[in-house]
């Protein structure tokens, strides 16, 4: 566990994964048949990580590729705007263009639409993740999004091995986004692979349970991969806290309770916060509620990467909210 909590602690992240556009109708609570206005922001799960991580002050380079066009450009100007190093972002041409999500500011009958289809990021290529300099970084973080297509799968795969042996620790965010998979047969075993490789695993409940094959072994995979290969799993079960297992230890964690504006949003910036806390050197329960802080803000607002953070505003969060619940 040392070898992953002293790399955190570098507060130096290699990112590897998406960039892309959101769109969310504008007002709040405006469905988006309805609507007449929209506000863009950045969007992807490591994009979203990379620029938590950077509100916080820490440091952060994306790896991924982007369309070369002018969506592709946003993406890659949006990474500017939150401090992301994006000197290993590639812009590939042809028909491959950025993820697109339309999400919906409200939680009652939310609707997401993604569009992935061709998807730039997935060009990701072995020759991306070989000229990567690993020893110059703390730590490597990745969401399980960049396995579901080659050539991304194996770039990623091959990334995890060199980092390895750089002696770089590998955080895993299980985040299966079944839309972006072949089969469930190719996910469960790919990811199930990754989370062999990873010295910390994040996921929900239903993620491992995934994992397992059958939701209600899920608790009991998380628990089996520290166990046997993982320092750090932390099982998430949304309102009911989450569970870590962390080196024998059983932690056992809440939630702070908000009034949502939506569903989106909460995982990257759970990840964000909690990697942020961990350099800054709380100790794990204490870093796991500040995540859990981060994602409460997060769904209080509009957009995802928009509403990241920074340290004054989780700060006076944690001053004016009771919470958390259930530890």
């Amino acid at each position: 566990m040392s070898v992953l909590l002293n790399g955190i602690r570098q507060n130096n992240f290699l990112v590897i994964g998406r960039a892309g556009m959101d769109f969310f109708p504008h007002p709040a609570g405006t469905k988006t048949e309805e609507a007449t206005e929209f506000r863009s922001g950045l969007g992807g799960s490591a994009a979203n990580t990379a620029a938590g991580i950077c509100r916080f002050g820490g440091k952060a380079d994306l790896v991924t590729c982007v369309s070369d066009d002018s969506v592709g450009r946003y993406c890659v100007n949006q990474l500017e705007h939150y401090g992301v190093g994006h000197q290993h972002v590639r812009p590939v041409g042809g028909e491959y263009r950025n993820s697109l999500a339309v999400y919906e500011t409200r939680v009652e009958d939310h609707q997401t639409v993604i569009y992935r289809n061709g998807a730039a990021d997935f060009q990701m290529s072995t020759d991306d993740v070989e000229a990567l300099d690993y020893a110059s970084y703390g730590a490597l973080i990745t969401a399980g999004t960049v396995f579901a297509a080659e050539p991304s799968r194996s770039a990623a795969f091959r990334a995890f091995k060199l980092a390895r042996e750089a002696g770089l620790p590998i955080i895993f965010d299980i985040d299966y986004r079944p839309y972006s998979w072949p089969s469930p047969q190719v996910a469960e075993d790919v990811l199930s692979r990754a989370g062999e490789m990873a010295n910390m695993i994040v996921g929900n409940d239903e993620e491992f349970g995934f994992m397992a094959g059958d939701i209600a072994k899920g608790q009991a995979k998380a628990q089996a991969l520290a166990e046997s290969s993982a320092s750090i799993v932390i099982y998430k079960m949304g309102e009911k806290g989450a569970v870590t297992y962390a080196g024998g230890d059983v932690i056992t964690t809440g939630i702070y309770k908000v009034d949502a504006l939506k569903p989106t949003g909460a995982g990257d910036s759970f990840m964000a916060g909690l990697m942020a806390a961990i350099a800054a050197g709380f100790d794990l329960k204490d870093a796991i509620h500040r995540g859990s802080a981060c994602a409460a803000i997060v769904v209080g607002k509009p957009g995802c990467a928009p509403a990241l953070p920074d340290l004054a505003e989780l700060e006076t969060f944690l001053t004016t909210h009771p919470g958390p619940t259930a530890t």
